[in-house]
């Protein structure tokens, strides 16, 4: 077996062995978490109880990042990518200059997606997701009854000038 159709084979063992995991994540592609913590955003860390990870389990790389900044972010690998090794999800962080917060804010992500990958709907992150989803169609609906109310009282004002 020459080289290249060596490579071709691994490429395609690489196809076959799809997870199982990716699977499920393509079913919840509507359920995403957003490139910011959320339970930092939310600003209740602390009574979240995440799954813990072990550096063991990750793999690091700082690699350029991409985006607006010119000269300053295409010459410095600041970009930080971490990988968790047994569930495969990999997150990219390049949120700031410093590598270190880059790296705080990386593992603080991917500790949300390995959490909501594990524990699915029983995890904090995805109940509180769905909170803030349902806060803000509650908010939606009651803007939107607000202004009928507005439009209603309008006509009810021209009815009585007439």
């Amino acid at each position: 077996m020459n080289v290249p159709s060596l490579f071709h084979f691994t490429f395609l063992l690489r196809e076959v062995r799809t997870p199982s995991w990716r699977l499920w994540i393509l079913r919840k592609q509507q359920f995403s978490l957003p490139r910011v913590p959320l339970l930092q955003a939310a600003g209740k860390k602390s009574s979240f109880n995440l799954l813990g990870l072990t550096e063991g389990e990750l793999e690091e790389q700082f690699v350029r990042g991409d985006g607006p900044g010119g000269q300053a972010t295409n010459k410095t690998n600041n970009c930080v990518v971490l990988k968790h090794v047994p569930s495969g999800i990999v997150v990219k962080c390049h949120q700031t200059r410093s590598v270190e917060q880059n790296r705080k804010i990386a593992r603080e992500i991917l500790q949300e997606k390995v959490d909501l990958f594990y524990k699915g709907e029983d995890s904090d992150v995805f109940k509180e997701k769905k909170a803030s989803e349902k806060k803000k169609q509650e908010k939606k609906r009651r803007a939107k009854e607000n202004l009928e109310r507005k439009k209603h009282f309008k006509e009810m004002q021209q009815l009585d000038k007439k």
